[in-house]
Parts: structure tokens; C-alpha cells; sequence
């Protein structure tokens, strides 16, 4: 009996453990900076640095790696989208132009969000590989 009651009261914990683990549904940080690592299919030109911050108050801005980018961006839920992005007009070498220019197209494209199995911001657009991204003091 004193055996049934110890194994019944253990269940209860380790299910009350693992409900609680399953309610942890990852968090988008808001006010933080992240630098992209991939955008869809390909990785980042050497030594460039574009970056993601996400305002609380539904600003969006950051480097596209030649340019300062800037748009406003709506958040439920899993779901996330920006309008479309302005930046500033400097003009840099070729290959960053271009990726910048598959960035800030990317960029319109975002669905959706999900943080991976490395705790990698994943930035989805509906069709295709996503825009990925480390919090910015990872790099």
C-alpha cells in the first residue's frame, strides 16, 4: 500500500515536471539586438554585419551590412511581418550591395518565427529557407 502511495505521489511530480517544461514556448526578445548568420540558402559575405533589433514599440531597424535599415513590424503570437524596409542610400562594394539588397527582400517575405533546437532565431518567410539569427552577444 505505503509502495503504491510513493509510486502514485512520484508520477504526480515527474508529470507536474514535465507539464511544466511543455508550457515553456520560446520567447522572441524584444529590445535586443541579433546578427544574422544565414539569409535562406546562403551564408553572409566575410567580415559583413547585418543585424536585427526589434523594438517594443514595433520598430525594426538595424545594419544591412552596407546601409542602416529601418521598417515597422507586427508580432502575434508565432506570427511576425515587417512592412517594407527603408534604408539609407550609401553605396558599397558589389557582392554587399547585392546582399543587401536579398536581406531587405527577405525581410519582406518573414511569416513567421521559431527559435531552433540550438536556440537559434529562425525568421520564415512562406516559401523556403529562413533568415537565421544569434542574439547579438553570442557573436
Amino acid at each position: 500500500m505505503k509502495a503504491n502511495l510513493a509510486l502514485s505521489a512520484l508520477a504526480a511530480a515527474l508529470f507536474a515536471t514535465l507539464a511544466g517544461c511543455a508550457s515553456n514556448t520560446p520567447q522572441l526578445d524584444q529590445d535586443s539586438a541579433y546578427q544574422v548568420e544565414w539569409i535562406g540558402e546562403r551564408p553572409l559575405v566575410d567580415n559583413s554585419h547585418l543585424t536585427i533589433t526589434l523594438g517594443a514599440d514595433g520598430r525594426a531597424f538595424g545594419s544591412a551590412g552596407c546601409n542602416h535599415w529601418f521598417a515597422t513590424y507586427s508580432l502575434k503570437g508565432q506570427q511576425i511581418s515587417f512592412s517594407q524596409a527603408g534604408s539609407t542610400r550609401k553605396m558599397c562594394p558589389p557582392a554587399l550591395m547585392e546582399q543587401e539588397e536579398r536581406f531587405l527582400n527577405a525581410l519582406s517575405e518573414v511569416q513567421r518565427w521559431d527559435i531552433s533546437d540550438i536556440d537559434q532565431l529562425q525568421l520564415w518567410p512562406a516559401e523556403g529557407k529562413p533568415i537565421r539569427l544569434w542574439p547579438a552577444e553570442y557573436k
